[in-house]
């Protein structure tokens, strides 16, 4: 027998040699809850997880970088009182997310700090775009959206991430920040983002969800593939500078089109469902926590993700360390 592809196999040393995909604390960008106050306080449905009081959040993001994961994207819990139909607190200049953004900075001015561009945790009515008789308006959404990149940038926040789905949000968000001299802040454009059960413990951790109907008039359907490569070719069009795919574990195959279909560095979202699913069956002692973390992270690198968001990025860094 002259091929016996076990001998490739034979020792860790061999298998380290040989192995094709390997994950660095530099994939990961690490997501972080944030609120007003100056308690840090755990989220029930996403044990591990904290909505980090403003110190709280530095100090878990110097915590991070320390251990080399280069970037953390923002996410915020608004109170109800500053919730509007018109969404107008993502664009306060003195609002929580600009306040995060210069904390960090001044801490920590080498970490990339991301923010989330979306209008839920600020509408009142739960969704990303503006409401109008139960209709979610394009048009009238991106403009606000504009506005909320705007003062993200003004903040220091080095790359804008917008989540919200609404068409020809890119292209209008790359020309506001460049009519206002913003030429060097990115977009991290949510390019595939679907319509999936698997965001429900993160709407939890904001009070985000969408107080009547759902999103799927503007989030994605999940039963297709051909409408992701054509919205990464739109995205890529209107100056995204990176493309995500969210979900990714259930996913890896719409990574595996939006990789071929563009030049751009690909990111793929570990969402809330996927982390909770594995935080549960380890707790129950029905999987091996690090092995199926581990596991399943390799998964999404390997087809073909650059960038990886997961809530697991503080403690991945840590494991790799040894």
């Amino acid at each position: 027998m002259h091929q016996r592809p076990r001998r490739n196999r034979k020792s860790a040393g061999v298998r380290n040699l040989v192995r094709e995909t390997a994950l660095s604390a530099s994939d990961f960008i690490y997501p972080l809850f944030v609120h007003e106050g100056e308690t840090d306080d755990p989220i029930e449905a996403m044990p591990g997880c904290k909505r980090w009081s403003i110190e709280g959040l530095v100090k878990e993001a110097g915590e991070a970088y320390s251990l080399g994961v280069p970037a953390v994207v923002i996410f915020p819990a608004v109170d109800d009182a500053l919730k509007s139909e018109t969404a107008d607190e993502c664009w306060n200049d003195d609002g929580l997310i600009p306040r995060v953004i210069k904390a960090l900075k001044e801490a920590l001015p080498e970490l990339v700090v991301v923010t989330d561009v979306a209008l839920d945790p600020y509408n009142s009515d739960g969704h990303d775009g503006l409401v109008v008789d139960g209709e979610i308006l394009n048009d009238e959404s991106v403009a606000v959206l504009v506005k909320q990149a705007l003062c993200h940038a003004k903040a220091g926040a080095d790359i804008v991430s917008p989540s919200d789905m609404m068409d020809g949000r890119v292209g209008a968000i790359r020309d506001g920040l460049d009519e206002a001299g913003y030429v060097d802040v990115s977009i991290l454009s949510y390019t595939v983002k679907f319509a999936s059960a698997y965001y429900g413990p993160f709407r939890g951790a904001l009070d985000s969800a969408p107080k009547a109907g759902d999103k799927k008039t503007y989030q994605m359907d999940y039963a297709n593939i051909r409408e992701s490569v054509r919205e990464t070719i739109l995205d890529e069009e209107e100056g995204a500078d990176m493309v995500m795919v969210k979900p990714a574990g259930a996913y890896l195959d719409l990574i595996v089109k939006v990789k071929e279909a563009t030049t751009l560095p690909v990111a793929a979202y570990q969402v809330s469902g996927e982390y909770l699913m594995i935080k549960s069956a380890s707790a129950a002692g029905w999987l091996d926590e690090k092995a199926i973390v581990m596991e399943s992270l390799t998964a999404i690198k390997r087809a073909g993700a650059d960038v990886i968001l997961s809530y697991y990025a503080k403690e991945v860094a840590n494991w790799l360390r040894g």
